[in-house]
C-alpha cells in the first residue's frame, strides 16, 4: 500500500459528534451510557474456562489493567495444570513477565522477528513504546475485553492474548501508529510489513483507531492510511477500508462508534459510516451510511430505503447480529 503523507488527519473524537443525530435519537441510543464495555471482573475464570454470562463486578478504571493482568496470570497457571507440556511457553510468555506491557512486547517481538530482525531488537522497541504510552495499554485492555465479550470462541483473556492474531495485529498497529506520529515512519512501515506477512492483516501506520476493537478472524483485513476507526467497532475478515484511486490526501473511510462490518466488505473512499451502523457481509459501500442503519449489497443500499431506513435499537458491534432485517432486503429463500 503506497503511502501519501498528509498532515491533515481526522480526529477520532469527532466520531461521537454526529450533527445528523436528533436529540430524541441521542436519548434512545446513548453511547455514553450503553456503549461502554463492562469492566474487568475481579475473580479468575473457572478451571475449565467455560464461558459465563454472569455480570462482572465493578472495578475502578485505575485498577483495571492490574486486575486483568492478575486474571491472565491465574488463567495461565490453570492452563499449565491442564497441559504441562506448555509450561515453558506459558512461563516465557506470561508467568515470567512483570507486566502486561512487557508480556505484549515479548510476544509481538517473537512473532514479528525474522533472521535479519532479531526479537531482542524488536522487544526493546515495543517495550519502550508501550511502557511510555499508558493510552495504548488502556486500549489493549479494552481490546482484550472486546474479544472476550463478543467472540464465543474465546475461552479466556490469556487465550485471546496468546492466540488471536486479530488482537495481536491490532496492538502491533498501535505501536506502529505511535512511531508514525513521532516521525519514525521507516520503522513504522517495517512493522506494518511484518504484521502483513505474519498475520495477513495490512493496516497502514497512519490509520487512527479507537479502543474496544475486535478483528474477528482478521485474515485479509486492509485499512488505508487516512482511515479512522472509532470505539467499540467489530470487523470481520476480508474487510477493506480503502481509497478509490491514487489521489493523496484524506481518502479513506471514517468508521463511527459501535459499528459492525461483515466479512468480505469493501468500504471505499472518504465516506462516513455513522455510529451504530451495520454493514452486511459482502457489501460494497461507496456513500455515507447514516447512524443506526443497516446497509447491504453491491452496491450497498439501506434496509428500509433511503428515505425511511430501519433504525437499529441495539449496538450491532456488541450483539454481533449479522442477519436481522435481512427479510426486509431480500425475499430469497434457499
Amino acid at each position: 500500500m503506497a503511502a501519501c503523507i498528509d498532515t491533515t488527519r481526522t480526529d477520532t473524537s469527532q466520531l461521537s459528534r454526529n450533527p445528523n443525530r436528533s436529540q430524541s435519537d441521542d436519548q434512545a441510543y446513548n453511547y455514553v451510557k450503553f456503549c461502554r464495555p463492562p469492566p474487568v471482573p475481579c475473580t479468575p475464570f473457572s478451571r475449565n474456562h467455560t464461558k459465563t454470562t454472569n455480570k462482572p463486578a465493578v472495578v475502578d478504571d485505575f485498577d483495571q489493567q492490574n486486575s486483568l493482568w492478575r486474571i491472565m496470570k491465574e488463567e495461565a497457571r490453570l492452563d499449565v495444570e491442564q497441559e504441562p507440556i506448555l509450561s515453558s511457553y506459558y512461563f516465557t510468555s506470561i508467568l515470567s513477565q512483570k507486566s502486561l506491557e512487557r508480556a505484549l512486547a515479548n510476544l509481538l517481538s517473537i512473532k514479528l522477528s525474522n533472521s535479519s530482525l532479531p526479537s531482542t531488537t524488536l522487544f526493546d522497541l515495543f517495550a519502550g513504546v508501550l511502557e511510555e504510552s499508558p493510552e495504548i495499554i488502556r486500549a489493549v485492555v479494552e481490546d482484550l475485553k472486546a474479544v472476550k465479550e463478543r467472540d464465543p470462541a474465546c475461552v479466556s483473556f490469556v487465550h485471546s492474548f496468546l492466540n488471536f492474531k486479530g488482537f495481536l495485529a491490532c496492538q502491533a498497529h498501535r505501536v506502529a501508529h505511535k512511531l508514525w506520529s513521532q516521525g519514525r515512519q521507516i520503522i513504522a512501515l517495517l512493522i506494518q510489513n511484518r504484521v502483513s506477512e505474519v498475520f495477513a492483516v495490512d493496516i497502514h501506520p497512519g490509520a487512527k483507531m479507537g479502543q474496544g476493537i475486535l478483528f474477528d478472524h482478521a485474515t485479509g483485513v486492509i485499512v488505508g492510511e487516512t482511515a479512522v476507526i472509532g470505539n467499540n467497532v467489530s470487523i470481520l475478515h476480508n474487510v477493506t477500508l480503502g481509497g478509490t484511486g491514487k489521489a493523496c490526501g484524506d481518502r479513506h473511510p471514517k468508521i463511527g462508534d459501535g459499528v459492525l462490518i461483515g466479512a468480505g466488505t469493501c468500504i471505499l473512499g472518504n465516506i462516513r459510516i455513522g455510529d451504530g451502523a451495520k454493514i452486511g457481509a459482502g457489501s460494497v459501500v461507496l456513500k455515507d451510511v447514516p447512524p443506526r442503519t443497516t446497509a447491504v449489497g453491491n452496491p450497498a443500499r439501506l434496509i428500509g430505503g433511503k428515505e425511511n431506513p430501519i433504525k437499529l435499537d441495539r449496538i450491532p458491534s456488541f450483539t454481533m447480529d449479522h442477519t436481522s432485517f435481512i427479510a426486509d432486503w431480500s425475499d430469497y429463500v434457499i
